[in-house]
């Protein structure tokens, strides 16, 4: 069976700029993602970044890309028009797209969206949270339990400015207080 080929994209820019996140991640979030992929025998990642000529992601490389990661926070103005357009073409022509973190507000989401991709609220709390698996069976959540948990995170909140989804594999929580 072949591997599913992920390509993960990342700013590369907190990793740059602060200690404490370089302390954390030495070889940049981007890579400790691919590293944790690459744990499972069935996938092959790789990375890109935004600096790398055309951000990494060349016609060959999302060519060679089942899979497009996106991390992005600070620097989605930067990403070439150019480039957006590429990783477009791929996800409509069958490439899947995982934006992560705050990856809601770039480029590629927005376009891919149709909106403006806002969010109702957000806050910094240190909570935690629980991600509900509502379709165990899809490949996506394929050796996920029930739910994932992250012990510390931030809170977004509804609504989000998005269509309504074909199908969701996994579902956000819900905090009462953001209501």
């Amino acid at each position: 069976m072949a591997k599913i080929r992920v390509t993960v994209w990342g700013e590369n820019l907190h990793e740059q700029s602060s200690e404490s996140v370089k302390k954390v991640y030495p070889k940049g979030m981007h890579q400790c993602i691919a590293d944790g992929l690459n744990e499972a025998s069935d996938i092959k990642a790789i990375t890109a970044t935004l600096q790398q000529q055309e951000h990494g992601l060349t016609e060959k490389a999302l060519a060679n890309t089942d899979v497009l990661t996106w991390w992005g926070h600070i620097a989605h103005d930067q990403v070439k028009d150019e480039i957006v357009d590429r990783v477009q073409k791929r996800v409509l022509e069958g490439m899947g797209l995982i934006a992560l973190h705050a990856s809601f507000h770039s480029k590629i989401f927005r376009r891919l969206m149709g909106t403006t991709c806002n969010l109702g609220c957000w806050r910094i709390t240190g909570e935690k949270e629980r991600l509900w698996v509502c379709q165990p069976a899809h490949p996506i959540a394929k050796g996920i339990d029930r739910f994932i948990e992250i012990p510390h995170t931030e809170m977004y909140g509804e609504p989000f400015g998005i269509p309504v989804p074909e199908e969701q594999i996994i579902l956000p929580p819900i905090s009462l207080d953001m209501i």
